[in-house]
């Protein structure tokens, strides 16, 4: 419990970070008297937090899923704090409209809670000139369904009984399917109001995929970044989604972790078959990520998640959200500046606060790649 509180705390002082559309942090000037050289150019050094700046400078617009954006907050206000001159500007948005805004050029990077599809790979290679945009796992974490049930602090679910209610087959708190997972649990005869999100997401796509795997027989939609389902209640971006559940009395709905620890919202345990009902967190979303196998090909990165896993303590319902970029042709004006951020983003240091921040670090193995191909980028 104490570890609960501590990583609560936690995501509650970085959510404190967190403002609604575009991010625009102002680069901070340095004032370390230790006598350490931090800059944005020659390859130096922030002796302060050990970020190599290179030769990063001015602005660099990003854009795309909401579900990092906690992580972007922290590490772009740590960036710049290092990397004097320097602008890290990420739009939370969503995944989808991220692809979009950087197959327009308009953007650096994009980040994406899904992999691109082979018709954006395709239209990626009007703007990387000579290659095509690749994904780089970045930040990993539990997908959290969060509740709101007066009364109720404990609920535990399972893949085909989550599937019914976000279909809206399963329209009562009290519904036998739920009572048989909560013995001992008096649940009230109150209408369930399922959220999701109302834009294109990765979330949703991530979320897709587990109940796709984990319950076929009770969910048949493909797995899409728009919500498949007719009915149900829809919010924008998961910051909508999570405070829609912390007000509404009977709601459910689904985001990252760092959202329902920043906001106490109350978590499903996952029933996946296994010894015991699992808890959403950062430690057991590891256990489960860990098991992923790059798919990509080449420079590309994109991971195949298991979402039907047994594994003792592993938490199913996890997402990976990449940062979208050229392989070759990116734009020489932000080039340094995206090499130099994505590789303190995948660093031991930047990596390191992704658990303190209720998300998983990418596991070494994959990430030892990512700094691999963050160096290559031309």
């Amino acid at each position: 419990m104490k570890l609960q509180r501590k990583n609560r705390l936690r995501a509650t002082a970085l959510g404190a970070l967190a403002v609604s559309g575009a991010l625009v942090l102002t680069a901070c000037g340095s004032d370390d008297n230790s006598g350490g050289t931090t800059g944005g150019n020659g390859g130096k050094t922030s002796a302060a937090s050990n970020i190599k700046c290179d030769d990063a400078k001015g602005q660099l617009p990003a854009s795309g899923s909401s579900a990092q954006k906690n992580a972007m907050d922290l590490w772009a206000k740590n960036y710049m704090a290092g990397c004097s001159g320097v602008e890290i500007n990420y739009k939370s948005s969503s995944s989808g409209e991220g692809i979009v805004a950087f197959n327009q050029g308009t953007v650096g990077f994009a980040g994406s809670d899904s992999a691109l599809k082979p018709e954006e790979v395709a239209e990626s290679k009007k703007i990387c000139k000579g290659g095509q945009g690749i994904n780089l796992p970045m930040v990993g974490g539990p997908i959290a369904i969060g509740f709101h049930l007066e009364g109720v602090d404990s609920l535990t679910l399972d893949a085909p009984t989550l599937a019914k209610i976000f279909d809206t087959k399963i329209k009562k708190w009290n519904d036998p399917a739920i009572a048989k997972l909560n013995t001992g649990v008096k649940l009230p005869d109150k209408d369930i109001q399922a959220f999701h999100r109302s834009e294109d997401s990765g979330t949703t796509q991530n979320l897709g995929k587990y109940l796709g795997a984990a319950a076929p027989s009770d969910w048949k939609y493909e797995a899409e970044k728009k919500w498949p389902a007719p009915n149900g209640q829809a919010a924008s971006g998961s910051s909508g989604v999570a405070a829609q559940v912390k007000q509404v009395d009977g709601s459910i709905g689904y985001f990252e972790l760092s959202y329902a620890a920043s906001q106490s919202i109350s978590t499903v345990d996952i029933n996946t078959g296994g010894a015991a009902p699992v808890k959403a967190t950062s430690e057991n979303a590891s256990k489960a990520i860990a098991a992923a196998k790059i798919k990509g090909t080449g420079k590309d990165l994109a991971l195949e998640l298991d979402y039907t896993t047994k594994a003792e303590g592993a938490y199913p319902i996890v997402l990976v959200t990449y940062e979208v970029v050229c392989d070759k042709g990116n734009k020489p004006e932000t080039l340094s500046t995206v090499k130099s951020f994505l590789n303190y983003t995948a660093g031991d240091e930047g990596q390191k606060l992704l658990t303190e921040a209720g998300y998983a670090p990418i596991p070494a193995e994959i990430n030892a790649k990512v700094r691999e191909t963050i160096a290559a980028l031309s």
